[in-house]
């Protein structure tokens, strides 16, 4: 017990601390993760699945809309007037929006459990009292804004355009169960295209 416990430490120790305690280009050049960029979101990303604390930190599951298999993206959860709202801090020039657009807002969150979501993306017209909301709470998030955790909404509104929002909805049982399927048949082409058995007509009982 005492090596799981160890292993989260040192990550929650990646998530928190080395990003703040070295400049934002060590991690990100021209809006791209660099090498330790990718790096530290891959522990993040972990860290977060796991179920480390805090609850607002979690996995984000897309499917990659090329090349169909999942992508994992640390994010942080931003609350304004008792709805969740996810961020993308480095604007329009990040993957996971460009896949959940594809996917028609069709996600996963993890964060100790699987949670099937919708995401419906926010006009930006109205993005501004979120963003602000992800600023106080995104102590790294908030490296990529121009603006404090005390600026005002009104300045939010000025480069609300620059960053998409999108609100968490929750997927119904039915709808779940419908992405379960699509995740499995997935899998099962994957298994086709490699020559793999598993992925013949009788492989819905064994994926």
């Amino acid at each position: 017990m005492l090596v799981p416990l160890a292993v989260v430490g040192v990550l929650a120790g990646v998530w928190v601390l080395v990003p703040l305690l070295l400049p934002i280009s060590v991690f990100y050049q021209q809006g791209k993760p660099t090498r330790l960029g990718r790096m530290a979101n891959r522990a993040a990303g972990l860290y977060a699945a796991l179920g480390g604390p805090p609850s607002w930190q979690v996995r984000l599951e897309t499917r990659g809309r090329r090349t169909g298999r999942r992508s994992n993206t640390p994010v942080v959860i931003a609350r304004h007037e008792g709805k969740d709202y996810l961020v993308s801090m480095l604007g329009e020039r990040s993957a996971w929006v460009r896949n959940v657009r594809a996917a028609g807002g069709e996600v996963v969150l993890r964060h100790g459990r699987k949670r099937r979501v919708l995401l419906e993306e926010v006009p930006a017209g109205d993005r501004a009292p979120m963003l602000k909301a992800y600023v106080q709470r995104a102590t790294s998030g908030r490296r990529h804004f121009t603006l404090k955790p005390d600026s005002s909404v009104a300045e939010f509104e000025a480069v609300a355009d620059q960053y998409p929002v999108f609100q968490i909805v929750q997927a119904d049982e039915a709808r779940s169960r419908a992405l379960d399927e699509l995740d499995r048949d997935a899998v099962r082409g994957r298994l086709v295209d490699a020559g793999d058995p598993r992925g013949g007509p009788d492989a819905r009982l064994r994926v």
